[in-house]
């Protein structure tokens, strides 16, 4: 029993009755005459929220992030490179550099190997953009992955793909150690689920850590298109529970891209990018072609698999829309950043779900100035979204953004960091809009739920947005077992 919780809103406190890993009852907080056999802890007052889900993480790569070379604070391809130097000075000789986080959208001075090679000579530099489709190589680095001559040692989308996975610098056991360090403090903050996009075949991952350790958060796998035969051969539909895993995976929808991203000006947009006209990337690039995507979503569906379809550039939301709608059936479009009028109700009418990012309000508000000039009042266009009545996801894409559902909530509500002007104020959302969105659709815990709920010092309904990330996790149940304990 959790005494005297405290539901978001409202004044008077309750008793939350668990059973099994289930919410059996929410009464007066006076009124709850003592159970054999329950343990009862007191929560004083403090709010009890459901736990919080992530919607999009990139677990392994979020995990292996924080371990390596921060870049988030570079200025310019030089600033970035003296980073690297830094490094290098401090590092045992030989040992790769592998850095992240790095955003280039505006900055003076272009990227190029020899930068690399001059910041550590000779030595394999691995540095991944912070929306992690693009990756910046050393000559050495570019040499492991069989490409010596390339002109720049600057990839983008399906080549940085091939090469982080070519430049992997870690053992399956670090990986997984880290991994389950990343779920812990992300139960820290709330958090009870995330839909994990990690890029293969996740599932299989994920059942091999279970069998090691309960996970501290739900797991929703995700497939990519290059697994797709093998998903639909086991058999299991999305939605699926899988065996031996505790109840806590289950298998997600096919992960499909329409274009790139906005920071590398690979998002597919109606309008050019200024600085890309006359060039063949001048309106972005197009990864999956419209009958392309079509026929891999109808096969998916065919095998019980559900597609969720990354789209971030008008165009791309475009496609993705047009194929759900000629598919027939519901699915979800990640991140749907930018969108053309009359989209956002398109949403609602497909039943499509915008899986999106607020913390990307914040970062990629000066990028979209510059690049999407004139078209900024469709970005990031969440208010539009919820008033056509589509229903929106919160997640981070972490490690493009921290695991931390307090900020996207944050960003999601008040467009800002705080320090600066609003960013479109017209499209903010409710606190409890967002909280929402963060929690399955849930505002409150109800009888009947699965007791994932997290215990905070604060009633965020209350608090001004900026401060949302000042309220402090005191605790976290994940079906009625503490993944992040009480003090």
């Amino acid at each position: 029993m959790l005494d005297h919780a405290r539901l978001a809103g409202r004044a008077e406190p309750s008793t939350v009755t668990i059973v099994d890993g289930t919410i059996t009852a929410i009464g007066d907080g006076d009124a709850a005459a003592p159970r054999p056999g329950i343990e009862r802890v007191e929560l004083a007052g403090a709010t009890l929220l459901p736990g919080l889900w992530d919607s999009h993480v990139h677990i392994e790569q979020w995990a292996v992030a924080r371990k390596r070379l921060d870049l988030t604070g570079a200025t310019s391809a030089r600033s970035a490179a003296d980073a690297v130097a830094t490094a290098a000075r401090t590092r045992p000789p030989g040992e790769a550099i592998v850095g992240y986080g790095y955003r280039d959208g505006l900055w003076p001075d272009p990227l190029h190997s020899d930068l690399l090679q001059a910041a550590a000579p000779d030595r394999v530099v691995v540095l991944q953009s912070n929306d992690l489709h693009t990756v910046w190589l050393s000559p050495a680095a570019l040499a492991r992955i069989g490409s010596p001559e390339h002109p720049t040692g600057v990839l983008v989308e399906a080549e940085c793909y091939r090469a982080m996975r070519l430049l992997q610098e870690h053992q399956l056991v670090d990986l997984d150690r880290w991994v389950a360090e990343a779920t812990a403090a992300a139960a820290a903050k709330g958090v009870t689920g995330i839909i994990d996009f990690e890029m293969g075949d996740p599932l299989l991952d994920w059942q091999r850590r279970t069998r090691q350790r309960p996970s501290d958060v739900r797991v929703i796998c995700t497939v990519y298109r290059e697994h797709l035969e093998a998903a639909i051969a086991r058999g299991m539909p999305s939605g699926t529970i899988v065996d031996g895993t505790g109840g806590l995976v289950e298998v997600g929808p096919l992960k499909l891209f329409v274009d790139g991203s906005l920071n590398s000006r690979t998002a597919l947009c109606h309008d050019p990018y200024p600085e890309l006209i006359g060039t063949d990337r001048a309106h972005g690039r197009l990864e999956t072609p419209p009958d392309e995507l079509l026929g891999l979503l109808r096969r998916a569906r065919a095998g019980g698999l559900d597609g969720a379809v990354h789209a971030i550039g008008d165009r791309a939301n475009e496609i993705a829309l047009d194929a759900f709608e000629q598919l027939g059936h519901p699915g979800r479009i990640e991140h749907a950043q930018l969108l053309g009028p009359g989209d956002a109700a398109r949403f609602a009418a497909l039943g499509v779900v915008a899986s999106v990012q607020p913390a990307h309000v914040l970062g990629d508000r000066a990028v979209a100035d510059r690049h999407w000039v004139g078209r900024t009042r469709r970005a990031f266009p969440y208010r539009d979204l919820l008033d056509a009545g589509a229903s929106l996801e919160l997640g981070s894409d972490a490690p493009v953004a921290p695991l931390d559902p307090w900020a996207g909530i944050a960003a999601a509500a008040a467009r800002t960091d705080g320090e600066h002007e609003a960013w479109h104020p017209e499209q903010r959302i409710g606190i409890d809009e967002a909280l929402a969105a963060s929690s399955r659709g849930r505002s409150r815990p109800r009888v009947g739920d699965a007791a994932d709920l997290a215990v905070i010092d604060g009633d965020p309904l209350r608090t001004p947005a900026t401060e949302l990330a000042g309220l402090t996790v005191l605790g976290t149940l994940l079906a009625g077992r503490w993944t992040h304990p009480m003090r």
